[in-house]
């Protein structure tokens, strides 16, 4: 079984990697061995886990139903030793943060740098989904999401609540007020953020329940996109509060009594959430 096991790892790592060579270097061993300890698996089990063209491999059939079990295994026996790791005294090692908010995760990584100085962050950035794939596959340790509804296996609590304002140039009637009524979008071009944005259904939807009218003119995939279109003055737009950016001579615009907002919630695996430091990190940061 013990001999399983390393041509086992050698699998994984060529799927997980890509090719031989840069699973050898994952492994830190030598290509040959990586390439005999593959070959000696699917030998013995009279199998054909990869199809081999020149420098490049695909997995097969039965190489993608191999990877499937052999990935949590692997990726369950790293926990491990991060787990052992987190037992020294002296915290060291890497926390890996995935967010789709720079503002709202680089807020966070500061804070845990001062916390624990031995320790190296990575923060990364993706979109919601990719970043809870990640999550799954043991990329990350840890999200933070614009999300309300979550799947069994993911473990979350509320990290931070910001209000939604309204974006505007300088020139624009509202920059003189220092908050406005909700009702008065009903006298403007809107630009929306993409279907499925967050602050895009938090807009709509209190909208909605007030039978407040949107004049949308404009529909963006990015942030900056729409700082760009309301600097040009197609419109006006919405964003977190944490996430504008003072630039382009616009100005950010609270709306009285806050009607809407956006939760930011930490996020992990469940079955990675009494693990140490990601304990920690909820501990000390959920708001819930």
């Amino acid at each position: 079984m013990h001999q399983y096991h390393k041509w086992l790892r050698s699998f994984y790592a060529v799927a997980y990697k890509g090719s031989f060579t840069t699973a050898a270097e994952y492994l830190s061993i030598g290509q040959p061995t990586v390439s005999e300890q593959v070959k000696a698996l699917e030998k013995v089990f009279k199998v054909e886990l990869f199809h081999r063209n020149g420098n490049t491999v695909e997995m097969s059939l039965a190489g993608q139903k191999l990877y499937e079990i052999a990935k949590p295994l692997f990726k369950l026996e790293e926990e491990a030793i991060h787990l052992l790791q987190s037992f020294q005294q002296k915290k060291v090692g890497m926390f890996r943060i995935g967010a789709v908010s720079p503002p709202i995760a680089m807020e966070l990584t500061h804070e845990l740098r001062m916390q624990y100085p031995t320790i190296d962050f990575k923060t990364s950035f993706y979109s919601a989904t990719e970043t809870i794939t990640r999550l799954r596959n043991f990329d990350i340790d840890i999200a933070i999401l614009a999300r309300s509804n979550f799947e069994a296996d993911l473990y979350t609590q509320v990290y931070k609540r910001y209000p939604i304002v309204a974006v505007v140039r300088e020139d624009h009637p509202w920059a003189k007020e220092k908050e406005v009524f909700l009702e008065q979008l009903q006298h403007e071009k809107i630009i929306l953020r993409e279907e499925g944005s967050q602050t895009r259904v938090q807009v709509e939807n209190i909208c909605h329940e007030r039978n407040i009218k949107l004049n949308s003119v404009m529909q963006m995939n990015s942030r900056e996109a729409i700082f760009y279109a309301i600097a040009q003055g197609s419109g006006i737009g919405f964003v977190s509060e944490i996430e504008f950016v003072d630039m382009l001579n616009l100005q950010p615009i609270k709306f009285t009594g806050h009607p809407f907002y956006i939760e930011y919630r930490l996020c992990c695996l469940n079955l990675r959430k009494d693990r140490q430091m990601i304990s920690e990190v909820f501990q000390h940061y959920a708001i819930d």
